[in-house]
């Protein structure tokens, strides 16, 4: 079978607007490309009902190669919705590969987890929750989904919401925000058993912080949880600043509050 694009416009950029197009960029002098190659086409009939391949021979079609900045071979890019999502360079080991895939691919139920997304943020949790269920069951590695799904189980069962987030390991695309919700979900388990909590005169303070996090009160929760870290710093495992860098990570840096309380936490952490 002959992957060899003739139109670029019409098969990658336009196809790629109805299933994902992985081009090849490679050439007849390349060494690493001949063994790239025969990889990336048996990928390719392993998974012709998720992507198409295109190869494109740099030496054949220059105009292409300069195009989209080929600078060294073979250069592989997955083209979506008419862009480039993602790309390697390098004659990667078939493992790799399938791993680069599985992050460079949209998801087949991408629509249902925008959705989810949609009515999670919309205070819908129980639907949201459903949907995201169903996303998971099908898509068993799909971070995102078992992120947004940890979400919706924090007030209502954060060990729940931990089991969800055991498996994304660091240097994936959501095991920042799986660190934020983690750390949360161990805050909430501790209004279930406070008296395990160490006794010490700060002890009061931190759970009344942690009360107001789960009535989404940051204002008087980061107040909290700062005067915390002034008086105890190592308390719960340096508790007050882990939980002031999770509620700044959920809010995000632009939010009012985080803006607000940057400097007082800060002030704390160095004083």
């Amino acid at each position: 079978m002959s992957y060899e694009v003739s139109d670029f416009n019409k098969e990658v950029v336009e196809q790629s607007h109805t299933v994902p197009v992985l081009v090849d960029f490679w050439a007849e002098w390349c060494g690493p490309c001949k063994m790239l190659g025969p990889v990336i086409e048996s990928l390719a009939e392993r998974h012709r009902d998720r992507w198409k391949l295109v190869k494109v021979n740099t030496e054949t079609h220059t105009d292409i190669a300069r195009q989209y900045g080929i600078q060294g071979i073979p250069n592989v890019k997955m083209f979506v919705d008419g862009e480039v999502r993602d790309e390697f360079t390098g004659a990667l080991p078939e493992p790799m590969i399938e791993q680069w895939l599985r992050k460079a691919l949209p998801s087949p139920r991408a629509k249902q987890l925008e959705e989810a997304l949609r009515l999670l943020e919309t205070g819908d949790r129980d639907a949201s929750r459903k949907m995201l269920e169903d996303v998971l069951a099908a898509e068993p590695d799909n971070e995102q989904a078992a992120v947004c799904l940890a979400r919706t189980w924090l007030d209502d069962d954060p060990g729940r919401s931990l089991d969800l987030l055991r498996t994304i390991e660091p240097g994936t695309e959501y095991h920042d925000s799986a660190v934020v919700l983690r750390t949360i979900a161990e805050l909430f388990l501790h209004l279930d058993t406070p008296e395990r909590l160490e006794d010490a005169p700060v002890r009061p303070v931190y759970i009344n912080a942690i009360e107001h996090l789960r009535r989404e009160e940051y204002d008087l929760a980061l107040q909290r949880f700062i005067e915390v870290l002034e008086k105890n710093r190592s308390y719960d495992d340096d508790g007050a600043r882990r939980s002031c860098v999770a509620i700044f990570g959920m809010l995000g840096e632009d939010h009012p509050t985080t803006r607000q309380y940057r400097r007082a936490f800060s002030n704390a952490l160095y004083a």
